[in-house]
């Protein structure tokens, strides 16, 4: 399996984001890429830096305001007097239909659904290289490879066709299908990321040819609190092509593999051409953010039965999963467990 992925995924390192009105430090740092790719190499995985595949695939999924707006908002956001160093909104709007406001401050709030998604120097050329991650892993697998891991930093499966939010800006999940939609007229996502996938639902909430499925952590009282309850299932010619499986806090393997199950044969009465997992190791029991138990094993068990049982030329998109000793072992099991399978 070829691991995609380039180094200047690292540039992007807003120090800090509002989370409980503080400023705390940033989880979601470049360190994670090393300790990612050293997993990946463990697991066999063989490197692969993709070419500059340019904005098409990700205008596929995203407006073109929002485009231009990641692309020019830091730059802007600097002849503001006494700034802070990283965009971040400080009004939000409930109207969305009416008006684009002209501002840079009024944009950020209109362009991210939450504070945890901050624009510093970087960011842009980060979040551009992770996107063309995922469309070149994407294009081996439309092309004929069985599977290949896309190592995807920044994440992307918080962000909406025209919104950032939880450490997304680019929906690197959503790019892939619709590159992967190019050979295949149906698509299905599995996301098993600790928190619900909301920015890929929305993208595909009223299309039939993209299945979108989510095992995550009960969003009752857990990010992102809006998005990710059952009776979500789409809309119009959509409805009934969207899954959410949320779980109770602390859940973990059994739990899980449960809810996999019913999502594996969901897919499989859907019958798509290809897979994309939306991986996210932050569900693992000693994350930082300790929503849910899955042990080290668990995630080999969790990829040996997404493979044994749905044997689908298969895109892997790396979400979350943050810093601590087992970050890299834990993609190393999944990816073994689901090359073996």
């Amino acid at each position: 399996m070829k691991v995609v992925c380039h180094p200047d995924q690292k540039r992007h390192y807003p120090k800090q984001f509002l989370v409980n009105g503080r400023f705390q430090p940033n989880p979601e740092m470049p360190e994670r890429f090393d300790r990612l790719l050293e997993g990946a190499v463990a697991a066999g995985c063989t490197p692969e830096t993709p070419p500059e595949h340019g904005l098409e695939p990700a205008r596929a999924v995203h407006t073109t305001a929002y485009l231009d707006f990641l692309e020019h908002a830091f730059d802007r956001w600097q002849h503001i007097e006494g700034a802070a160093d990283a965009v971040t909104p400080n009004i939000h709007t409930d109207c969305r239909d009416v008006g684009y406001p002209a501002s840079v401050v009024a944009q950020a709030g209109y362009h991210m659904s939450d504070v945890a998604a901050p624009i510093a120097d970087g960011t842009w050329e980060s979040v551009c290289w992770s996107a063309r991650t995922a469309t070149h892993a994407a294009m081996l697998v439309r092309d004929g490879a069985s599977s290949a891991y896309a190592l995807c930093r920044p994440p992307g499966h918080h962000a909406f066709g025209d919104m950032a939010g939880g450490f997304c800006y680019l929906n690197n999940s959503a790019i892939g299908a619709q590159v992967l939609r190019q050979a295949h007229p149906r698509i299905a996502i599995l996301d098993v990321d600790l928190h619900h996938g909301n920015g890929t639902q929305s993208i595909f909430y009223a299309r039939n040819d993209v299945l979108t499925a989510s095992i995550h952590a009960d969003p009752l009282r857990f990010y992102p609190f809006f998005w990710g309850y059952a009776n979500e299932q789409g809309e119009g010619a959509g409805r009934g092509y969207n899954l959410n499986l949320p779980l109770r806090r602390e859940s973990g393997d059994a739990e899980f593999l449960l809810a996999l199950d019913t999502a594996i044969e969901r897919v499989r009465a859907f019958s798509p051409g290809a897979l994309v997992i939306a991986l996210g190791l932050d569900a693992f029991e000693g994350d930082p953010f300790g929503g849910l138990r899955i042990s080290t094993a668990g995630f080999r068990a969790i990829a040996t039965r997404i493979a044994d049982r749905l044997r689908l030329p298969t895109l892997i998109v790396q979400e979350g999963g943050y810093l601590c000793d087992e970050l890299g072992e834990n993609l190393s099991q999944f990816l073994r467990g689901f090359q073996d399978a």
